[in-house]
Formats: C-alpha cells, sequence, structure tokens
C-alpha cells in the first residue's frame, strides 16, 4: 500500500526543508523523483541542491538529461517516472500522479501560508483516503522538527 505523508511548511521554505528529505530517502536506499508545477521552479531547485551545503554532495538531475534512468533523483515537471522512483515528492501544488498506487511512498509538501496550497492539500487528502493509502500529517515544531499530528 502507498504511504502518503503530507509535510506542512509554516515559516520554512522548500528550500529549506526538501534537501534533508531527499538525503534521508538516499540514506534508505530509494530512488526519488520530485515533481514541481513549472520549469522554472524545477530549474531552481536543482541549482539550489547543488550548493544548498558545502558539505553534502546530492546526486540529482532534471528530466532532461539524457542518463535520466540511473539519476538517484530528477527533477520533473511531468507525471512521468523517469528513474523507476520508490518515492515520488510532490512541491509547488503538483497533482498527484495517475500512477499514485505504484510508489512506495509519496511526499506532498505544502505551504501552509498560501490558501491555495492548502486547499490543494485538503482535497490531495481526501483523495488519497479515498484511494486507500496509508496517509499520515506532519508539521515541524517550535525546534523544527518534524512531529506527527492527529
Amino acid at each position: 500500500m502507498t504511504e502518503v505523508l503530507f509535510y506542512h511548511l509554516q515559516n520554512m521554505t522548500l528550500e529549506g526543508v526538501l534537501p534533508p528529505l531527499l538525503e534521508k530517502s538516499l540514506e534508505r536506499g530509494w530512488r526519488v523523483v520530485v515533481q514541481s508545477t513549472s520549469e522554472e521552479r524545477a530549474d531552481a531547485l536543482d541549482a539550489h541542491l547543488w550548493t544548498y551545503r558545502d558539505d553534502s554532495f546530492l546526486p540529482h538531475a532534471t528530466w532532461r538529461v539524457a542518463d535520466v534512468a540511473d539519476q538517484p533523483i530528477v527533477l520533473t515537471v511531468e507525471e512521468s517516472n523517469p528513474n523507476a522512483a520508490n518515492v515520488r515528492f510532490l512541491v509547488d501544488n503538483a497533482l498527484l500522479p495517475l500512477d499514485s498506487n505504484t510508489y512506495e511512498r509519496m511526499v506532498l509538501v505544502f505551504n501552509g501560508d498560501d490558501t491555495d496550497a492548502l486547499a490543494a492539500a485538503r482535497s490531495a487528502w481526501t483523495d488519497c483516503k479515498t484511494r486507500g493509502f496509508d496517509v499520515t500529517y506532519w508539521q515541524a515544531d517550535e525546534r523544527g522538527r518534524w512531529q506527527r499530528r492527529q
């Protein structure tokens, strides 16, 4: 069964949250695809992942590269799964893909200060529950550590 995690960003940015979540996915041996809603945003995330920390390397590429199938992390704007990922991150209000049930885990990261993002997350939550996915909601505490909420 697909596990779906909803990460509610408040007083945090995607650029600050995404790299550690991707690192944890790689540590577990998972392949990852990150879907955004625009090429510009995917390109900005691509640039950020190369420079977000001086002492770390996060191997990734965009969907445009010739060896996309070999990449551990792929940034895309499409619904495809070009690297046979186990985990799919949906950012910037990207919609649930039609093949959602083929992933071990999906992670929806949404901006809690954006009413459109909140509405999209609520709709996705209902859709995931209807499909019978194992759904959890996560919010950062005052120290910035993720806590599962009910």
